[in-house]
């Protein structure tokens, strides 16, 4: 009760911070929020002193951001939100209008998503404990691609050019399924390879052949490696349900959905503190119904197991021999990149515009004329380089956080809660406008997966027998850390970081876009994205070029992964050396 007492308080605690943050931002970033707020209203309108003066006036400014916190926290315990800086309506009936909005569309997409994770995971499924080559390439695609670009197709050719469904708009049920489809289907793939890297390990546990021999369908097997293998994922299923509410901004402004994220950003970019506070004040409490329900979730499907310590461990078996797909899709990457770096990406052809691929332009040109080839070579490096090392920072930080799950649990939720936007407002408002500014934020938050994916894993390896039994021949904390624990959950946890790197990409590239960091000219591929997004159905060379580079990183990812594996003697637990070693110790 006191484990759960002090939970609760940090939680609160971490929530009230993040309120409070929000609440002085504007005086934090060294802006006017009078001036921010005008021209929010109305961007034609001149900011005179007296103008500036009268909103001052309407919203209290002059009395300080302490001031207007406590008159907001106030209103709280009635159910009052306060009333917009810029509509000076309520905020409530607009906030919750809004999550219930982004609570169907998330609840849609959840939907394609598990049937997209199904789908990844049914060949291993079918099979069970049998050799399988390595793959995945499919889905690391999947995964790769940026929501934004899936909306943009999905809404201009199904939407548009067929007609089958409406590509705008918030007017009936046909109308989420475009929106849905650009969501679930890159969170599913995620999820899929997740599960799929977890199967083989259940499927090798000694009750599954027992199983088998006595004489169980495969489908009764099946499910209950499934069983096993799902309290591993919960916690990250738990964070994609708040990404998919609070985070599918792109999403909404694209098909013109009025939801949280839309909302939250729109905010966000006037400094509509009031609007700002309570749609994160509400993602922040969703992360939380979230977690709680992921934990629930554990306990009724592993928990007396849990409990007793005595889950099997979750190790996969000895993998088939690796292929030459990630030197294949490595020497595609370098070769792209080797043959444009000689070209010019800022030459400028306005003769030849939005050009097809030819033998002088092999991606063709965009809008201005320039080599997209020479751009999508020179972005690379920067593109490539920088999300590596963001990569290498946030998978240290969230395998560190993820062992003390106690301390980084609330973290994970409420850093998962909060909109990429405010995320990158609020960075900006401690470190300042810069070239690493994108950078800091994307790595803020791209930690949180790994660190649950971390401690869902640690949960399940500390309840294992032969954890038990290792502690029980007199084995250390520092011991059982280097020698069982670590060797079992770096592994699965590398490989998802491996897999986010072409999230992390496009992070950087979607903060670029808002004004932080890179700026045009610059080849970045984010940017090469959202110049061309317009020209999508005239020239779609002009997208395809930069995602078909990032979907190539998610493939060459995946591959890569499959390679890492401990050597055979972490593998094998129970093994001779390692028990004559402990009774030595003993």
């Amino acid at each position: 009760m006191r484990r759960q007492a002090g939970a609760l308080l940090w939680r609160a605690g971490i929530a009230v911070a993040l309120v409070c943050a929000i609440g002085v931002l504007p005086w934090v970033s060294h802006t006017d929020p009078a001036l921010t707020v005008l021209k929010a209203r109305s961007a034609d309108r001149d900011p005179t002193p007296q103008a500036l003066a009268d909103i001052r006036d309407r919203l209290g400014l002059d009395a300080g951001p302490v001031q207007l916190l406590q008159q907001w926290a106030g209103g709280l315990w009635r159910g009052d939100f306060g009333r917009s800086w810029l509509s000076g309506g309520e905020v409530a009936p607009e906030v919750f209008q809004a999550l219930g909005v982004s609570l169907l569309l998330m609840a849609v997409a959840l939907l394609a998503a598990v049937v997209t994770a199904a789908l990844i995971c049914a060949r291993t499924l079918r099979l069970g404990a049998r050799r399988r080559p390595a793959g995945g390439t499919g889905s690391a695609v999947l995964a790769a691609l940026p929501e934004f670009l899936t909306a943009t197709v999905l809404a201009t050719v199904v939407g548009v050019q067929l007609g089958w469904l409406p590509a705008l708009g918030w007017y009936g049920p046909q109308y989420t399924i475009l929106p849905a489809l650009a969501l679930g289907l890159p969170a599913g793939a995620v999820l899929g390879r997740l599960l799929d890297d977890l199967l083989p390990g259940a499927f090798a546990e000694p009750w599954a052949p027992a199983a088998a021999a006595r004489g169980l369908p495969r489908r009764a097997v099946a499910r209950q490696a499934l069983r096993r293998s799902l309290p591993g994922l919960l916690p990250n299923t738990g964070l994609f349900v708040v990404g998919l509410t609070g985070g599918a901004v792109a999403v909404e402004q694209i098909f013109d959905i009025p939801g949280l994220g839309r909302t939250t950003l729109q905010a966000a970019l006037a400094q509509d503190l009031p609007v700002l506070q309570a749609g994160t004040l509400l993602l922040v409490l969703l992360a939380a119904a979230a977690a709680g329900l992921a934990h629930l979730g554990t306990r009724l499907l592993v928990g007396p197991a849990l409990r007793d310590d005595a889950l099997p461990s979750l190790h996969p078996p000895t993998p088939p021999a690796g292929t030459l797909q990630p030197l294949l899709y490595a020497a595609a990457l370098l070769g792209v990149i080797a043959l444009g770096l000689p070209r010019d990406p800022l030459a400028l052809d306005t003769g030849a515009r939005l050009q097809p691929p030819s033998l002088s332009h092999p991606f063709g040109t965009d809008a201005l004329g320039r080599d997209l080839l020479a751009r999508v070579a020179h972005g690379a490096l920067d593109t490539l380089l920088l999300a590596l090392a963001i990569g290498a920072v946030t998978l240290l930080t969230g395998v560190l956080l993820g062992l003390v799950p106690r301390l980084s649990g609330p973290l994970v939720d409420t850093v998962t809660a909060l909109p990429p936007v405010l995320v990158a407002l609020l960075v900006t408002a401690v470190a300042g406008s810069g070239a690493a500014t994108p950078a800091l934020a994307v790595a803020a938050v791209a930690w949180a997966p790994l660190a649950a994916h971390t401690s869902a894993l640690l949960r399940q390896e500390r309840a294992a027998l032969h954890i038990t039994a290792t502690r029980a021949m007199g084995a250390s904390r520092g011991y059982l850390l280097r020698h069982e624990l670590l060797p079992a959950i770096l592994p699965p946890v590398t490989r998802h970081a491996l897999l986010r790197l072409p999230g992390i990409a496009l992070a950087l590239a979607s903060l670029a876009f808002l004004g932080l960091g890179a700026q045009p000219p610059s080849p970045e591929w984010g940017l090469l994205l959202a110049e061309n997004q317009p020209y999508a159905e005239r020239a779609p060379w002009a997208v395809l070029a930069p995602a078909a580079l990032l979907a190539l990183l998610g493939a060459l990812a995946v591959t890569a992964a499959g390679g890492i594996r401990l050597p055979r003697r972490a593998r094998e637990i129970h093994q001779p050396s390692r028990t004559r070693e402990l009774a030595a110790r003993r």
